[in-house]
């Protein structure tokens, strides 16, 4: 999370969220935050939408649209697990790292963004993953995941349950 989310605050489209175990949340925020014994953060969106965050991950909750409601999200460090249930005429859902753009419009997925790679990992449903430069993209199934490095192809590959498993838990799964 950014430095403010540390202090038990979340940048949220130019409004500051509290998200400390104990602090309120601003009626405008929407989203509501809850800390877990393993140091990852929930948060849950009248949208439906749930973002867990590991500990430590820094990340800005982002309105593009300017509709009161978090349509993005900026991942510049640590894991995110993401849950956006299809809705019509919903607005894709995207998760933006240095390296990658990962967008959906109803799924299960993961975001890790550790240096200069980001790794996707589709839990439920498809997503889109494309280099944040622009230059090719990749739709991941269930199972499946992709490392968006500087350079080298997108590769879909199915991880193997060492590594899910390994992801799940920094995330409290």
């Amino acid at each position: 999370m950014t430095m403010l989310a540390r202090a038990g605050s979340i940048a949220f489209a130019g409004i500051l969220l509290f998200a400390g175990p104990a602090a309120a949340q601003p009626a405008k925020s929407a989203c509501t935050s809850a800390s877990t014994a393993q140091g990852t953060q929930t948060l849950r969106c009248p949208t439906a939408i749930t973002i867990v965050a590991e500990s430590g991950a820094k990340f800005e909750l982002r309105d593009r649209n300017r509709d009161g409601q978090v349509d993005s999200v900026e991942l510049s460090n640590k894991a995110l697990l993401l849950e956006v249930p299809k809705k019509p005429g919903r607005v894709r859902f995207e998760v933006m790292t240095p390296q990658a753009i990962a967008a959906v419009r109803g799924t299960k997925w993961t975001v890790d963004a550790e240096g200069a790679k980001t790794s996707v990992f589709v839990v439920d449903g498809r997503v889109r993953v494309a280099r944040a430069a622009g230059r090719g993209s990749v739709v991941l199934g269930a199972g499946e995941g992709v490392d968006v490095e500087p350079s080298g192809e997108l590769i879909i590959k199915r991880w193997p349950p060492a590594r899910v498993a390994a992801l799940m838990a920094r995330l409290g799964q």
